[in-house]
C-alpha cells in the first residue's frame, strides 16, 4: 500500500501529490494503547495524521469519540445484523453483504420510528407498506 505522502500522480510518476496532501495538515498525533490479556503485555502505538491544531485535550477527545462511533457501529453490525455468525467467504461475496448491511442500517436509521432496529427489521419482513418506507422513503 502506497502512503499518500509518497503517492504519484501522471504516467511520468514524477508529480507528487504530496502539496495537496499537506495543505490541510495541521498536526501529528500518535495514541500508545498498553493491553493486559491472559497474564501477556502488549503495548500498540496507532499514528493519526490530523487537520486540527496541535491540542492534546483536543486530539484525545477525537480519538475517543471516533472510537465510541466505530463500536457503535460494530455492535450494531454484530448483534443486530449478526455479521460475526455469517458463513459467507467465497469470493467478494463477504464485502458485497457487507455493503448491503451498512446500506440497510443507514436506511433503517432515517426511519422515523420509536422501534428498535431489530423490530424495523421483523416489521420491514412482514410489511409491504413499511419496507417501501425504509426504501423509498415515503409513507403509504
Amino acid at each position: 500500500m502506497t502512503h499518500p505522502l509518497s503517492e504519484t500522480q501522471g504516467d511520468n510518476g514524477k508529480q507528487p501529490r504530496a502539496r495537496e496532501f499537506r495543505a490541510g495538515l495541521r498536526s501529528i498525533g500518535m495514541v500508545e494503547r498498553e493491553c493486559l490479556s491472559a497474564g501477556k503485555s502488549s503495548v500498540e502505538q496507532r499514528y493519526f495524521i490530523n487537520s486540527i491544531a496541535a491540542n492534546a485535550k483536543l486530539f484525545a477527545h477525537a480519538v475517543r469519540s471516533h472510537r465510541g462511533i466505530e463500536k457503535r457501529l460494530h455492535w450494531r453490525l454484530d448483534v443486530v445484523m449478526r455479521e460475526d455468525d455469517c458463513r459467507i467467504r467465497k469470493d467478494n461475496s463477504p464485502t458485497v453483504l457487507a455493503m448491503v448491511r451498512h446500506l440497510s442500517l443507514n436506511l433503517f436509521e432515517k426511519v422515523s420510528s420509536k422501534l428498535s432496529l431489530k423490530q424495523k427489521q421483523f416489521k420491514a419482513a412482514l410489511s409491504d407498506d413499511f419496507r417501501e418506507e425504509v426504501v423509498f422513503g415515503l409513507k403509504f
